[in-house]
């Protein structure tokens, strides 16, 4: 079958951010403004929280939480905080932690999974609070968790250290509470209510604060003081919309999307940069990518099955909807009460009859002319795919290169399309023209403006 695609080239995106460069040293000195000498006694045993997202240096940054608490003469060991990912299991969840490289070997300490939780409290409007159980029989609680925009919820807290001691300490019965009360109260309601309960009976020793820049490196590791969150966390969390990465181009006939998956973003996807967060298929005025049309290929390795998410899409391939476990992402979608992440898009045999039917759907724009993106997933952006019709916006932009001449579209003979692959090393690019924002600290914030409450943050 002939398809009529237009070609593609790679372009380079340059994104100008801060990394940590030294991770032991900077949790050393972060745990160190704790003041935990005055807080812990030998002996004392500290629950330290491991997510289910695929953070950049995550095992390290948590051996290192641990070496510090031990050398107070603490017995520090991980607790799996991620609801009900997993499959809501405590297998589930050990599996779902080595994929990410935590284990035993690499953070040092013992893990102590379950699926178990204890009712600390109730909120004034009578929700019951949910903690895991190890972590509640612990002396003390360090919560460890990157903040980010969260992919459906709107706030000045959003993803980050409430995040961790609702929905990931809460387990999977704490997760299904928390999210039904979303639906009767606000998602800030819901964080203040329950957050201030946590803080004031489980014996939250402070939090570290991950926060990773355009290119899914580390930016800033920062110890909060449990007294600090609700001020803290917001001010984080306008420096992480500040640094998420952005598509090459806003506006898009056709995204294809090489993976998704738990451990890319909770809904597979990150919402925020395919411009889906309010509505799951439709850009939104407060959304800044604007995708008539998404393809996903396959799911990671990493997010075990689970495809939540894969019903934001509206095209994929019966190789990717044979890869998804339909339990685990089942529980992961009732459990959010977002059932709609998981409905299963217009399936096609292969990539190419797929990328055909959809670019059968945007209208009256020839396939020839068609705006398509081609990304490796939403965490990784430095290297995307663009058609003919977005050469003249590469050309256009000061933050965007071409890394090839112009090629014929890459679908091999079976109807199979290339992935996009990342550099490892782009020290070999030119120099880029260092620009400044007010109030930025010197970081280039290039074209990534992220709204919230429907007011831009720059």
């Amino acid at each position: 079958m002939a398809f009529q695609f237009p070609r593609m080239r790679d372009v380079h995106q340059q994104f100008e951010t801060r990394r940590v460069e030294n991770i032991p040293q900077t949790v050393a000195e972060q745990m160190a403004t704790l003041n935990l000498h005055e807080k812990v006694l030998p002996g004392a045993t500290v629950a330290v929280t491991a997510g289910s997202r695929g953070i950049a240096n995550i095992a390290e940054i948590l051996r290192e939480t641990i070496s510090c608490l031990r050398s107070l003469g603490a017995e520090p060991f991980v607790v799996p905080a991620m609801g009900s990912h997993g499959g809501g299991t405590v297998e589930g969840q050990l599996e779902v932690l080595r994929g990410l490289g935590v284990t035993e070997d690499s953070v040092r300490a013992p893990i102590r999974a379950t699926m178990e939780t204890v009712v600390v409290a109730e909120t004034e409007t009578g929700i019951p609070v949910h903690f895991d159980r190890f972590a509640h029989e612990a002396d003390h609680v360090m919560i460890v968790n990157r903040v980010k925009p969260h992919t459906r919820f709107i706030g000045p807290i959003e993803s980050g250290l409430h995040k961790m001691m609702l929905i990931g300490l809460g387990k999977h019965e704490g997760a299904k509470v928390y999210h039904a009360g979303i639906m009767s109260y606000s998602f800030s309601e819901m964080i203040s209510a329950v957050a201030g309960r946590v803080l004031e009976t489980c014996r939250i020793l402070g939090g570290l604060a991950i926060l990773e820049n355009a290119k899914d490196e580390t930016a800033l590791i920062e110890a909060v003081s449990p007294q600090n969150f609700a001020v803290r966390e917001p001010e984080l969390l306008k420096l992480a919309c500040r640094w998420l990465p952005t598509l090459p181009i806003d506006d898009v006939h056709l995204l294809i999307i090489d993976r998704i998956g738990k451990n890319i973003s909770g809904v597979g996807m990150d919402a925020n940069v395919v411009g889906r967060k309010f509505n799951d298929h439709l850009a939104t005025e407060n959304d800044i990518a604007r995708c008539l049309r998404i393809m996903v290929r396959a799911l990671t390795p990493e997010t075990h099955g689970n495809g939540t998410g894969i019903g934001m899409a509206e095209f994929t391939t019966e190789r990717c909807v044979a890869q998804i476990d339909p339990v685990k992402t089942r529980i992961n979608c009732m459990t959010s009460l977002h059932p709609e992440a998981a409905m299963i898009p217009i399936t096609y045999p292969t990539d190419a009859e797929a990328i055909d039917g959809a670019l059968q759907t945007i209208g009256m724009v020839a396939p020839g002319d068609a705006k398509i993106v081609q990304i490796s997933d939403t965490l990784h952006l430095t290297r995307t795919r663009v058609s003919e019709a977005c050469f003249p916006l590469v050309e256009a932009s000061d933050c965007l290169s071409f890394a090839s001449d112009p090629y014929d579209f890459p679908v091999d003979k079976d109807g199979w399309l290339s992935d996009v692959r990342q550099w490892r090393n782009c020290a070999a690019w030119p120099s880029w023209p260092r620009r400044t924002t007010e109030g930025s600290g010197g970081i280039w914030f290039s074209r990534a403006r992220v709204r919230m409450n429907s007011r831009a943050i720059w």
